[in-house]
């Protein structure tokens, strides 16, 4: 094999190694934001139940200050009764009385209405808040392993550039040219190996002076159809399947 596709092949393995660690590291920062997410979603959630909750007290307390205020209608009204001498005035006193009456009587249906929405509000935020602490500690336990995946990968991928220039400076020019610009278009399967006949990148048939070159090992062949940098070993079969 060609000492400069021995380079490249090495170059390519690392490259493939690089490409790997950055896929891994471009996951990192979308499963981290689910999880921030969620959580922030779940307590999202928590705060409006606690805040329906606050609605219902206030609306509570509201219809107890209306009750009050008709108590003390009625009381006004009862005693305006025992002053007036028309007829007219006490039964129109005493309408007055039933109206509050009957819209105390409203108020209070009211009342219990909102003591049932209160208590269901109560146990929502209550399911809420066990289940908002459950996700919060979820979270931040498994954003704590990616933060420390992530440092790991970064230093993984420093020390894998650093092999990698390493790598490329040992590889003429005019081939390394050559293979970046087949990697930027091939992605990582730029040197390739021949195998009955067929170009281990496009697995096109490759033609038989290819071939017969290919096994020479004198210079760096190409595939006629894809462009990629082809090798052999002895290990392969040139010959094409019958």
């Amino acid at each position: 094999m060609l000492e400069t596709i021995e380079k490249l092949l090495l170059l390519q393995d690392r490259d493939r190694k690089i490409h790997r660690v950055q896929q891994e590291l471009a996951q990192i920062g979308p499963e981290r934001n689910t999880y921030q997410t969620k959580a922030t979603a779940t307590q999202a959630q928590l705060e409006t139940a606690r805040t329906r909750i606050k609605q219902i007290e206030s609306d509570r307390k509201r219809l107890e200050l209306d009750v009050e205020t008709k108590k003390q209608q009625i009381e006004k009204y009862a005693n305006q009764q025992l002053q007036t001498r028309k007829n007219e005035e006490y039964r129109a006193l005493s309408h007055e009385i039933d109206t509050c009456k009957a819209d105390i009587t409203k108020i209070e249906d009211q009342e219990i209405v909102l003591m049932e929405q209160a208590e269901q509000a109560q146990k929502e935020a209550s399911r809420l808040s066990r289940e908002a602490d459950e996700i919060k500690k979820t979270a931040e336990g498994q954003i704590t392993q990616l933060n420390q995946s992530e440092e790991n990968l970064k230093k993984e991928l420093a020390e894998l550039q650093r092999g990698r220039a390493e790598l490329a400076a040992a590889v003429h020019t005019s081939a390394l040219n050559r293979y970046d610009r087949l990697f930027k278009s091939k992605g990582d399967n730029v040197v390739v190996g021949v195998h009955h006949g067929v170009c281990g990148g496009c697995h096109m048939k490759l033609p038989a002076q290819i071939l017969v070159n290919c096994q020479a090992q004198k210079e760096i062949i190409a595939c006629s159809n894809c462009g990629r940098i082809l090798y052999y070993t002895h290990d392969m079969t040139l010959a094409g399947a019958e």
